[in-house]
């Protein structure tokens, strides 16, 4: 049996959460009084725990209490006397009047008697009981048992001994009104390191004087303590730093030596308190190193992400100053865990300065050739790979002096990394190729390595870069050459037409030789064995075996990549026509020998399009783009100036474009970033030591913080009033009128429920009986409680959410009326959990967008459509924005690609929740004219099929709105 335990309110007892057993039943009330009164310990001790649970459950069985007084309470059996506790717990002892029942005090006495039991075990688990008793009635005849405890021969006496009396004095304090000289005298003869923590924490809430004296006294010894007292330490110098100013001095020494401790937990809070008492810069070093060390060395991946989500924030706070630091921050890249490397990586990369940014990248670069080396758990290297590649080429776009270096890596690298890995390369070569002192190796490298190019984005990248800034005529002669090798034999078409024909005569020939006999033994109608013998010729796609063979753009081609064949027929018309404008005009020749084998590519691009030899025939856009360049290098001659202008100086004019909307974007989110974290010319300096109690600069430090944060009483938008959040139950006519209040925080839905009492009669055993729908978890039942004639209630239920999905809380209130089996039920309104509450935007590149695209199988289409007066005054671009407001989602099309007029808008949206869970949307819509309607779709794509369908709602429901 599990129990838990947890204070309901300020003057109620604690309560207990059991799961009851499902195999067995409740046995009536005559049945539980027969156990109990002849039954045996074991049958007792069965008895009391259907009792218990029975009680838990909302059925208090008052008439059994004076029969477990009578014939439990005296035995001896330990396991039953552990019982006999919990049951005191929750057991009615007050009556109708609000009065302690008369048998209350038959329990004190058998309380007394335990307090002075020779056995350890029976005292220790009657004091940690009186922690839980808030009746001065009970405890009053207690108190001197007690205090003779604490000079108990056992530690575990003393120890829960210590604990009772801190309960008591906190809550009655009158009735051990020298309690913290008590407790500190012991602290002062105490030599269990447990208890000793026991009587600092008391001496730490409620005598903080006595508590830093004695740390004063045992300042030299801090080091040699066990780790729940050097925790009980921190707690200590954590909480009185600020009321004892003058000691500050000794608290940074101590906690200075338990920077060294050998347990993981004190470092780690040794470290966080460290920052809050001084912001010195070697004091916020040592804690960053602590950190550091602590992310190294510990196995567990959870605790390094909080150790690096903390020390992101000490960064965050302390700029500039942790970052000598960077180098041992990137041997916690010897973890396996991605997530935790790519927060390593994100850290350094807020680190990187121009005085490390060599040494950033040296290490990176053994990391990406460690990488290429270690065959063994391939895809996880290759995730990591393509993690290293993006903090590079990020490194290099901030710092443009180490490019060169990384350029070098990367091309001599570029045919071994996988298509993701080898994408994102190519996209850093191609935006520092730009580089006039970079362009020349640039080119010569992606002409040596351009044969072990297979992926069709990275040859696309590669033929782009080749087109667009190979100039010279001696550069083009190279690349021309070295992209007619990985064409292979022209015409296209016919070449693959006599590799066929010459495969099919092999096949012929060999389909003789590859015919195989097979014999088996049958047995006849009549009983007689014979033989029976088949022949059988396998015929080889001889095809598709050589397909992987071909040069890699005509393997691309025939695996039906036509984009790439439009993008090579754009390269092939920009290399003819710089090298027709940079030769004289002597080599006309060779320019007309050029400007004719582009076309004969280009025609081959079509006719294999078109044919059979491909799964699927050319579009109509990849055949018109093509058409274009043959077309523009037949009217060369005539239209040389508006070509170039078109194929050359507008491609350049876009990439800039691209390039610096790119920047842009980054720059205006960082200047964000900035904005709300900067300090006002005219905003108020706070003085720590001015500041009142509950204030001042280190606040957001404070222990009072921190358990605002885990309650979830810091409200994050403080703009919005809760009647906002205030959901109404019943109806005003019903005799129950319930609201609530729901608060969501992060994991956990707290709904604070206010019942009123509306008729003349008192309403008993009234509870709330809640049920969900979808991944939402009820953590704990309510408890049942009588409401007087018009008077009102509080009720709190707290409900655990572990997904996102739009999910729906039922109830019903259920309470007795006058007579016996008078029981009404009211049925509550349902309460909608609002997915908008776990989405928040963000952001990916294009290859994790359509890899996710790729993957994620549920998709959920939403037709969208306007009527003519809604779409008056609402462009494509306003209409984006009200969908990305709606379902709280970024946009990943830059701004450039979605500016201009148009009547048709195409966009990507993606989001993530809290629980890690992704979100994908396209936005298709179009508005031919002004006047005319928004028509158009958003696919949503999701791992799961709840968000999917919850943002489809979401997306409905705004669409309605307009």
């Amino acid at each position: 049996m599990a129990t838990m335990s947890g204070q309901a309110g300020p003057t109620d007892a604690c309560y207990m959460l059991i799961q009851p057993r499902l195999d067995e039943e409740t046995p009536n009330l005559q049945t539980l009084k027969r156990n109990l009164e002849r039954g045996t310990d074991k049958i007792k001790a069965e008895a009391l725990q259907q009792v218990i649970t029975a009680a838990v459950q909302g059925e208090t069985h008052e008439q059994l209490l004076m029969h477990i007084i009578r014939f439990v309470m005296p035995t001896r059996d330990k396991a039953l006397k552990k019982l006999l506790l919990l049951y005191w717990e929750i057991c009615p002892m007050y009556d109708g009047d609000g009065k302690l029942k008369q048998e209350t005090i038959l329990i004190c006495n058998s309380l007394l008697h335990d307090l002075q039991h020779p056995n350890e075990y029976i005292r220790g688990s009657t004091l940690r009981f009186l922690c839980k008793l808030r009746e001065n009635e009970l405890l009053e005849p207690l108190i001197g048992p007690t205090r003779n405890c604490l000079s108990h021969r056992h530690s575990y006496v003393r120890m829960n001994a210590i604990e009772a009396v801190s309960s008591i004095y906190q809550h009655l304090p009158h009735l051990i009104p020298d309690a913290p000289e008590l407790i500190n005298e012991v602290l002062q003869s105490e030599a269990d390191m447990t208890c000793r923590r026991n009587a600092l924490v008391m001496l730490t809430q409620h005598a903080t004087s006595l508590a830093v004296a004695w740390l004063k006294d045992n300042a030299n010894q801090v080091s040699e303590f066990e780790e729940l007292l050097q925790l009980a330490v921190i707690d200590l110098i954590r909480r009185s730093a600020r009321d004892f100013a003058a000691e500050k001095a000794l608290f940074i020494r101590c906690i200075f030596e338990l920077l060294n401790a050998s347990s993981s937990a004190v470092k780690f809070e040794a470290a966080t308190t460290l920052v809050t008492l001084s912001g010195n810069p070697a004091a916020v070093k040592a804690a960053a190193s602590c950190y550091i060390a602590l992310a190294t060395k510990e196995s567990d991946n959870n605790i390094r992400v909080i150790v690096l989500e903390q020390l992101d924030r000490l960064r965050s706070r302390y700029e500039g100053i942790i970052d000598d630091l960077v180098m041992d921050l990137l041997r916690v890249l010897t973890a396996p865990d991605l997530d935790v490397r790519r927060q390593v990586l994100d850290i350094v990369m807020k680190l990187t300065s121009r005085r490390n940014i060599d040494d950033i990248i040296s290490v990176l670069k053994k990391e990406l050739i460690k990488t290429l080396s270690d065959t063994v758990d391939y895809e996880k290297n290759t995730d990591y790979r393509l993690l290293l590649i993006q903090t590079i080429h990020a490194c290099a776009a901030k710092f443009p002096e180490v490019a060169a270096s990384v350029v070098e890596l990367f091309l001599s690298s570029i045919s071994e990394f996988g298509a993701s890995s080898a994408t994102d390369a190519i996209l850093f070569i191609r935006e520092v190729a730009g580089n006039q002192d970079l362009r020349p190796d640039i080119i010569k490298h992606l002409v040596a390595s351009f044969m072990d190019f297979r992926a069709g984005k990275v040859i696309r990248g590669a033929l782009w870069i080749l087109g667009e800034y190979a100039e010279t005529p001696e550069e083009i002669r190279q690349v021309w050459v070295r992209l007619r090798e990985a064409i292979g034999e022209l015409p296209l078409l016919a070449a693959e037409q006599r590799e066929l024909e010459a495969a099919d005569g092999a096949e012929t020939a060999a389909a003789a030789d590859s015919k195989t006999t097979s014999a088996s033994r049958r047995i006849l109608p009549d009983g007689t064995y014979a033989t029976e013998s088949s022949l059988t010729a396998k015929t080889p796609d001889a095809s598709s075996l050589k397909l992987d063979t071909k040069p890699p753009l005509r393997a691309v081609l025939l695996h039906s990549d036509f984009f790439t064949g439009t993008v090579l027929a754009s390269t092939l018309t920009k290399l003819v026509l710089r090298f027709a404008r940079s030769v004289e005009a002597t080599e006309e020749q060779q320019v007309n020998s050029l400007c004719a084998e582009a076309m004969l590519i280009m025609t081959g691009i079509i006719r294999i399009g078109q044919s059979s030899f491909v799964t699927t025939p050319i579009d109509e856009d990849s055949y018109d783009r093509v058409l274009a360049c043959i077309r523009a290098l037949e009217y060369m001659d005539e239209d040389a100036e508006v070509l170039t202008e078109a194929f050359i100086s507008d491609s350049q004019n876009a990439f800039s474009r691209m390039v610096k909307g790119e920047s842009k974007r980054t720059a205006d989110e960082e200047r964000q970033q900035d904005k709300d974290s900067a300090v006002q010319v005219d905003d108020g300096i706070e003085f720590r030591l001015l500041a009142p109690a509950n204030q001042g600069a280190n606040a957001e430090d404070s222990l009072e913080h921190d358990i605002e944060l885990a309650t979830g009483e810091v409200e994050s938008r403080a703009a919005v009033s809760k009647l906002d959040s205030v959901v109404q139950l019943t109806g005003f006519s019903d005799a129950v009128y319930a609201e609530a209040y729901v608060n969501v925080n992060q994991y956990n839905i707290l709904l604070d429920i206010m019942v009123v009492n509306q008729t003349n009669t008192t309403l008993r055993n009234l509870s709330i009986e809640f049920s969900t729908l979808g991944d939402l978890k009820l953590m704990e039942k309510p408890t049942s409680y009588n409401v007087a004639p018009y008077s009102f209630s509080s009720v709190k239920a707290s409900i655990k959410v572990s997904s996102t999905e739009t999910g729906v809380i039922f109830g019903t209130i259920v309470y007795d009326g006058p007579s016996v089996n008078d029981t009404h039920t009211i049925v509550l309104n349902d309460i909608h959990v609002d997915i908008m509450e776990y989405i928040r935007p963000a952001r990916c590149d294009e290859a994790q967008f359509h890899s996710m695209w790729t993957e994620f199988e549920w998709d959920n289409k939403v037709n969208m459509s306007t009527t003519k007066e809604a779409a008056e005054n609402l462009d494509l671009r306003a209409y984006l924005q009200h969908i990305m407001k709606a379902t709280n989602m970024a946009c990943l099309t830059p701004d450039n690609a979605l500016a201009g007029d148009c009547g048709f808008l195409s966009a990507n949206l993606y989001a993530r929740s809290i629980f890690g869970e992704d979100a994908l949307a396209n936005i298709s819509i179009e508005k031919p004219t002004a006047d005319s309607p928004i028509t158009g779709h958003i696919r949503i794509r999701a791992k799961t099929q709840g968000i999917a369908l919850s943002l489809g709602d979401k997306i409905s429901a705004a669409k309605v709105s307009l």
